[in-house]
């Protein structure tokens, strides 16, 4: 058994997240749904979809939630899943994070919450242009 991730995002940025992802490692070390929402749909209506895709994720070990932005659709999904499956929520998603990730499967879903969060902090700098 591993962690399951499901990626819930705004349109277009967790596809393209996981794709680059998924081509810079040549894998998807981990069992991964994908989760995207639009203006056309309430978040009511993609509640079912995130706990449909929660259980499947969730073999015995959790399932680790990466969202786009904190208050949006996508996080305010992730946190009503709380209540119906053993999840933990990061949120900030960025390529850095997710291929961090991805590079530690073996992680139980504390330990690879820590990752996430890190690795999306981690890839976050300051580069003022001139070597500093």
């Amino acid at each position: 058994m591993s962690v399951g991730i499901l990626i819930i995002t705004h349109d277009g940025i967790g596809p393209s997240i996981l794709g680059t992802t998924t081509l810079m490692m040549a894998a998807c070390p981990l069992h991964t749904k994908l989760l995207t929402t639009d203006r056309d749909t309430t978040p009511d209506e993609f509640m079912g979809s995130a706990i449909e895709l929660a259980r499947e994720l969730d073999t015995g070990d959790g399932v680790l939630v990466l969202t786009d932005l904190i208050g949006s659709t996508p996080n305010n999904i992730a946190r009503q899943l709380h209540e119906i499956v053993n999840v933990r929520i990061v949120t900030g998603l960025n390529l850095s994070m997710l291929i961090r990730v991805f590079n530690y499967p073996a992680l139980g879903l504390e330990e690879l919450a820590g990752k996430a969060y890190s690795g999306g902090r981690d890839g976050i700098i300051i580069d003022m242009g001139n070597g500093n």
